[in-house]
């Protein structure tokens, strides 16, 4: 599963990693322990990030099955 691009540009300090598995591939997106209070909603195959009062918007890769938030780290799922 690819990084989407808006996604690779997201802040100098967050730290964007791929994992790929036999059984599939996830992307860790982790913004630090400053944005521990991050919010995500989806919306058909758009996804919405408030972190640290900013906002931004990506397109979800199409292999994505699960997007989720826990202490600052947005995972992608496939």
């Amino acid at each position: 599963m690819k990084v989407p691009q808006s996604l690779r540009n997201v802040d100098q300090d967050a730290v964007v990693r791929t994992f790929d598995y036999d059984d599939g591939s996830v992307i860790a997106v982790d913004f630090g322990t400053a944005a521990a209070d991050i919010s995500i909603d989806v919306v058909g195959s758009t996804a919405i990030i408030v972190a640290d009062g900013e906002q931004f918007e990506f397109e979800l890769p199409p292999e994505a099955s699960d997007v989720s938030v826990h202490n600052g780290v947005l995972t992608i799922d496939e």
